[in-house]
Protein backbone atom coordinates (compact mmCIF):
# COMPACT_ATOMS: atom_id res chain seq x y z
CA UNK A 1 0.00 0.00 0.00
CA UNK A 2 2.87 2.36 0.73
CA UNK A 3 4.40 1.55 -2.66
CA UNK A 4 1.05 2.16 -4.38
CA UNK A 5 0.70 5.52 -2.63
CA UNK A 6 4.22 6.40 -3.74
CA UNK A 7 5.30 7.53 -0.27
CA UNK A 8 9.08 7.89 -0.13
CA UNK A 9 11.94 9.31 1.88
CA UNK A 10 11.63 13.03 2.45
CA UNK A 11 7.89 13.24 1.77
CA UNK A 12 5.44 15.30 3.79
CA UNK A 13 2.43 13.12 4.55
CA UNK A 14 -0.85 13.61 6.42
CA UNK A 15 -2.65 10.67 8.00
CA UNK A 16 -6.27 11.83 8.20
CA UNK A 17 -8.23 10.24 11.07
CA UNK A 18 -5.31 8.03 12.14
CA UNK A 19 -7.06 6.13 14.94
CA UNK A 20 -4.33 4.70 17.14
CA UNK A 21 -1.62 5.52 14.62
CA UNK A 22 -0.93 2.25 12.82
CA UNK A 23 -0.22 3.89 9.47
CA UNK A 24 1.23 7.02 11.07
CA UNK A 25 4.07 4.93 12.50
CA UNK A 26 4.67 3.17 9.18
CA UNK A 27 4.78 6.48 7.31
CA UNK A 28 7.19 7.90 9.88
CA UNK A 29 9.75 5.21 9.11
CA UNK A 30 9.24 5.49 5.34
CA UNK A 31 9.66 9.27 5.05
CA UNK A 32 12.65 9.23 7.39
CA UNK A 33 14.44 12.14 9.06
CA UNK A 34 14.05 14.44 6.05
CA UNK A 35 10.30 13.86 5.85
CA UNK A 36 7.40 14.61 8.17
CA UNK A 37 4.08 13.04 9.10
CA UNK A 38 1.08 15.03 10.32
CA UNK A 39 -1.54 12.95 12.14
CA UNK A 40 -4.81 14.85 11.77
CA UNK A 41 -7.36 14.20 14.52
CA UNK A 42 -10.70 15.84 13.67
CA UNK A 43 -12.13 17.72 16.63
CA UNK A 44 -15.54 16.62 15.30
CA UNK A 45 -14.78 13.27 16.99
CA UNK A 46 -13.80 14.59 20.42
CA UNK A 47 -16.74 12.85 22.12
CA UNK A 48 -15.70 9.51 20.60
CA UNK A 49 -12.06 10.05 21.57
CA UNK A 50 -13.16 10.73 25.16
CA UNK A 51 -15.43 7.67 25.20
CA UNK A 52 -12.51 5.49 24.12
CA UNK A 53 -10.17 7.20 26.60
CA UNK A 54 -7.87 8.51 23.89
CA UNK A 55 -5.75 11.54 24.73
CA UNK A 56 -5.98 13.94 21.79
CA UNK A 57 -3.52 14.86 20.58
CA UNK A 58 -1.55 11.89 21.93
CA UNK A 59 1.74 12.42 23.73
CA UNK A 60 4.83 12.64 21.56
CA UNK A 61 6.72 9.38 21.02
CA UNK A 62 10.51 9.58 20.93
CA UNK A 63 10.55 6.60 18.54
CA UNK A 64 8.77 8.73 15.93
CA UNK A 65 10.40 12.17 16.15
CA UNK A 66 9.15 13.23 12.70
CA UNK A 67 5.47 13.05 13.67
CA UNK A 68 3.32 15.92 14.88
CA UNK A 69 -0.38 16.19 15.56
CA UNK A 70 -3.13 18.45 14.27
CA UNK A 71 -6.44 18.73 16.12
CA UNK A 72 -9.03 20.79 14.22
CA UNK A 73 -12.40 20.48 12.45
CA UNK A 74 -12.15 18.09 9.52
CA UNK A 75 -13.69 20.58 7.08
CA UNK A 76 -10.81 22.93 7.91
CA UNK A 77 -8.15 20.35 7.16
CA UNK A 78 -4.78 22.07 6.86
CA UNK A 79 -1.09 21.41 7.48
CA UNK A 80 1.82 23.75 8.25
CA UNK A 81 3.33 23.05 4.81
CA UNK A 82 2.23 21.75 1.43
CA UNK A 83 1.88 17.99 1.41
CA UNK A 84 3.00 15.24 -0.96
CA UNK A 85 0.37 12.74 0.18
CA UNK A 86 -2.86 12.76 2.17
CA UNK A 87 -3.99 9.31 3.30
CA UNK A 88 -7.22 8.19 4.93
CA UNK A 89 -8.07 4.57 5.62
CA UNK A 90 -11.40 2.98 6.59
CA UNK A 91 -12.84 6.33 7.62
CA UNK A 92 -14.05 8.14 4.51
CA UNK A 93 -17.52 6.59 4.89
CA UNK A 94 -17.76 8.03 8.41
CA UNK A 95 -17.71 11.58 7.08
CA UNK A 96 -21.30 11.05 5.94
CA UNK A 97 -22.58 9.82 9.29
CA UNK A 98 -24.52 11.63 11.99
CA UNK A 99 -21.84 11.18 14.65
CA UNK A 100 -19.46 13.16 12.42
CA UNK A 101 -21.94 16.00 12.09
CA UNK A 102 -22.17 14.80 9.28
CA UNK A 103 -19.14 16.52 7.83
CA UNK A 104 -19.30 18.89 4.88
CA UNK A 105 -17.70 16.33 2.55
CA UNK A 106 -17.21 18.69 -0.42
CA UNK A 107 -15.44 21.14 1.92
CA UNK A 108 -13.26 18.35 3.32
CA UNK A 109 -12.14 17.23 -0.13
CA UNK A 110 -11.49 20.83 -1.24
CA UNK A 111 -9.41 21.46 1.88
CA UNK A 112 -7.35 18.34 1.14
CA UNK A 113 -6.93 19.50 -2.45
CA UNK A 114 -5.67 22.89 -1.25
CA UNK A 115 -3.28 21.30 1.27
CA UNK A 116 -1.48 19.24 -1.37
CA UNK A 117 1.34 20.32 -3.63
CA UNK A 118 0.57 20.36 -7.36
CA UNK A 119 0.84 16.71 -8.37
CA UNK A 120 0.17 15.62 -4.79
CA UNK A 121 -1.60 12.34 -4.05
CA UNK A 122 -4.81 11.64 -2.12
CA UNK A 123 -5.34 8.01 -1.08
CA UNK A 124 -8.76 6.77 0.04
CA UNK A 125 -9.00 3.23 1.42
CA UNK A 126 -12.37 1.97 2.61
CA UNK A 127 -14.75 -0.96 2.93
CA UNK A 128 -16.74 -1.81 -0.20
CA UNK A 129 -20.55 -1.61 -0.18
CA UNK A 130 -22.87 -3.15 -2.71
CA UNK A 131 -22.65 -1.45 -6.12
CA UNK A 132 -25.37 1.15 -6.49
CA UNK A 133 -25.99 1.40 -2.73
CA UNK A 134 -24.66 4.95 -2.55
CA UNK A 135 -24.52 6.13 1.06
CA UNK A 136 -27.09 3.64 2.35
CA UNK A 137 -24.65 1.52 4.37
CA UNK A 138 -22.20 4.08 5.75
CA UNK A 139 -23.70 4.19 9.25
CA UNK A 140 -25.03 0.64 9.53
CA UNK A 141 -22.49 -1.60 7.81
CA UNK A 142 -19.65 0.98 7.76
CA UNK A 143 -19.25 0.52 4.01
CA UNK A 144 -19.50 2.89 1.07
CA UNK A 145 -20.21 2.53 -2.62
CA UNK A 146 -16.83 3.19 -4.25
CA UNK A 147 -18.50 5.01 -7.16
CA UNK A 148 -19.72 7.67 -4.72
CA UNK A 149 -16.21 8.18 -3.37
CA UNK A 150 -14.80 8.62 -6.85
CA UNK A 151 -17.53 11.11 -7.77
CA UNK A 152 -17.10 13.18 -4.61
CA UNK A 153 -13.32 13.35 -4.76
CA UNK A 154 -13.20 14.18 -8.46
CA UNK A 155 -15.72 16.97 -7.83
CA UNK A 156 -13.04 18.69 -5.71
CA UNK A 157 -10.70 18.84 -8.72
CA UNK A 158 -8.77 15.61 -8.30
CA UNK A 159 -7.98 13.21 -11.14
CA UNK A 160 -8.47 9.50 -10.53
CA UNK A 161 -5.17 7.82 -11.43
CA UNK A 162 -5.37 4.28 -10.14
CA UNK A 163 -6.71 1.57 -7.89
CA UNK A 164 -4.97 -1.20 -5.97
CA UNK A 165 -6.59 -4.62 -5.60
CA UNK A 166 -4.29 -5.75 -2.79
CA UNK A 167 -7.13 -5.64 -0.21
CA UNK A 168 -9.95 -6.85 -2.46
CA UNK A 169 -11.85 -9.93 -1.31
CA UNK A 170 -14.41 -11.30 -3.79
CA UNK A 171 -15.73 -13.67 -1.09
CA UNK A 172 -17.11 -10.73 0.92
CA UNK A 173 -20.89 -10.58 0.28
CA UNK A 174 -20.98 -6.84 1.15
CA UNK A 175 -24.07 -7.40 3.31
CA UNK A 176 -22.47 -7.73 6.76
CA UNK A 177 -21.21 -5.00 9.04
CA UNK A 178 -17.43 -4.74 8.93
CA UNK A 179 -17.29 -5.56 12.67
CA UNK A 180 -19.17 -8.85 12.17
CA UNK A 181 -16.94 -11.68 13.40
CA UNK A 182 -17.58 -13.60 10.20
CA UNK A 183 -15.92 -10.94 8.05
CA UNK A 184 -13.90 -8.65 10.34
CA UNK A 185 -10.35 -8.31 9.11
CA UNK A 186 -11.29 -9.80 5.75
CA UNK A 187 -13.62 -7.23 4.21
CA UNK A 188 -13.45 -6.30 0.56
CA UNK A 189 -11.63 -2.96 0.47
CA UNK A 190 -10.81 -0.54 -2.31
CA UNK A 191 -7.74 1.69 -2.42
CA UNK A 192 -8.15 4.68 -4.73
CA UNK A 193 -5.38 7.02 -5.82
CA UNK A 194 -6.22 10.58 -6.85
CA UNK A 195 -3.82 13.27 -8.04
CA UNK A 196 -3.99 17.04 -7.78
CA UNK A 197 -3.26 18.36 -11.28
CA UNK A 198 0.06 20.11 -11.82
CA UNK A 199 -1.83 23.15 -13.09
Amino acid sequence: MVAFAGIKSGDKVADLIPGRGYFTRIFSKVVGPKGWVYAFFPSDLDAIYAKNKLTIPPPADANYPNVSYIHAPVAKFVAPEKLDVVWTSQNYHDLHDKFFGPADVPAVNRAIFDALKPGGIYIVLDHVAEPGSGLRDTDTLHRIDSAIVKKEVEAAGFKFVGESSVLRNPADPHTAAVFDKAIRGHTDQFIFKFRKPLR
